[in-house]
């Protein structure tokens, strides 16, 4: 079987003297889609952001294309290969425009000015964002800001997509766009969601992670 293209191997993780994540392993493979619950505070997104080297494991090794990343350097490569929705938006977004901020990524891979319109006016149209390009950003609703930050994300042609919480606060007709996009453009990814009707639509397997531990599959 080829390496997984991320491994988490005994990660233990502490925030202010509390264990946060606990011996835990987690290995995601090419074409897996794979859910993940528990409750609030559990490390769900710790989890993704150590993933990504925006935290740092207090112990245990990351190893992401079957590379061990530690130091600062060894995770530009993850961030330009596997896409992170952030749970709040505001996290995400950061140019005056909804066409900036979906062309950002895009022209930072190296993609000409023309090529980065492409993909926005690509990606508008996969989430109902037609019309959008010129908005400002800041003065949009909550449910899409949301759509902009995964636009943003799917933008990226990312390798693999962690996606925390990425249903909520969109209607039904939006999530049922997402679902398909994830069901038929989407390879791999791992998704974060409380929303247990859109895992069981959208991924392959559910985990569930309490006491720091990825610890059962949710059947």
């Amino acid at each position: 079987m080829k390496k997984p293209l991320i491994r988490l191997n005994n990660i233990y993780f502490y925030y202010d003297g509390r264990v946060v994540l606990k011996n835990l392993n987690l290995d995601i493979h090419e074409g897996d889609r794979v859910g993940l619950m528990g409750p609030n505070g559990s490390g769900k997104t710790t989890l993704l952001y150590i993933i990504m080297g925006l935290l740092k494991p207090s112990s245990g090794t990351v190893e992401i294309f079957g590379k061990i990343r530690q130091k600062e350097k060894d995770f530009i490569e993850v961030r330009q290969k596997i896409g992170l929705l952030f749970q709040d938006s505001d996290s995400q977004l950061f140019c005056p425009t909804v066409k900036e901020d979906i062309a950002f990524g895009p022209l930072n891979l190296g993609k000409s000015k023309e090529e980065a319109l492409n993909i926005v006016k690509e990606t508008c149209d996969i989430l109902g964002l037609k019309g959008f390009e010129d908005r400002v950003t800041y003065k949009l609703s909550g449910g899409e800001k949301k759509l902009v930050a995964l636009a943003t994300v799917i933008a990226m042609n990312p390798l693999c997509y962690l996606l925390d919480e990425p249903s909520a606060g969109l209607d039904e007709k939006t999530i049922d766009r997402l679902t398909n996009y994830l069901l038929n453009k989407a390879n791999t990814y791992l998704v974060v969601s409380h929303d247990k009707e859109f895992l069981s639509r959208t991924t392959q397997k559910i985990y569930y992670i309490q006491n720091g531990t990825i610890s059962k599959s949710v059947e």
